[in-house]
């Protein structure tokens, strides 16, 4: 299979021209569905089938449930800094590193999913309470020199979890 399709199984992100006030409830429930999308493909996968990569040189299944935790908590932080602060800076944070360490190679998965959907109950949870203006405020991210709206952003998010979801359902198919 194609090595890009196999990285993008949704297609390559592209920040929309625009974000209704429809895509924004889309994503969310995007954001709220994620984790039970998650629990359904990895509920019954053994501990050989959590090393399943989507590709070679790939995440294993492991690595990517607990890669999107990570991504996800920041993705909520992110949100709180932008909220409260003017156009802030953000951290970036060396994704290849931390899907090497113990707590993303070796967390249990029931506790990895359970941990996912807390992160996004809450997630949601704050974004259904932001008003539509509060999705134009922004945040400055170094590693691309760009900055963001939450409502570009929140479309990025729809996007990673769809991606990461072909990305489990590519490793159970392929099993690199």
């Amino acid at each position: 299979m194609d090595l890009e399709a196999l990285k993008f199984p949704v297609g390559v992100f592209t920040i929309p021209e625009s974000v209704s006030e429809e895509n924004i409830s889309d994503y969310i429930n995007t954001i709220a569905s994620f984790p039970k999308w998650v629990y359904e493909e990895v509920k019954d996968l053994s501990k050989e089938e959590l090393n399943y990569k989507y590709r070679q040189e790939g995440w294993s299944i492991q690595q990517v449930v607990n890669h999107c935790i990570d991504s996800h908590m920041n993705g909520i932080f992110r949100f709180k800094l932008a909220l409260t602060e003017d156009n802030p800076t953000i951290r970036p944070y060396k994704e290849n590193l931390w899907a090497e360490l113990s707590d993303t190679l070796e967390y249990d998965i029931e506790d990895s999913v359970n941990l996912l959907q807390h992160v996004h109950t809450r997630w949601v949870f704050l974004m259904k309470g932001m008003s539509s203006n509060d999705f134009n405020k922004t945040f400055y991210h170094p590693e691309s020199n760009e900055t963001f709206s939450l409502r570009d952003y929140l479309s990025l998010y729809d996007w990673h979890c769809r991606n990461h979801l072909g990305h489990i359902k590519n490793a159970k198919k392929y099993k690199y």
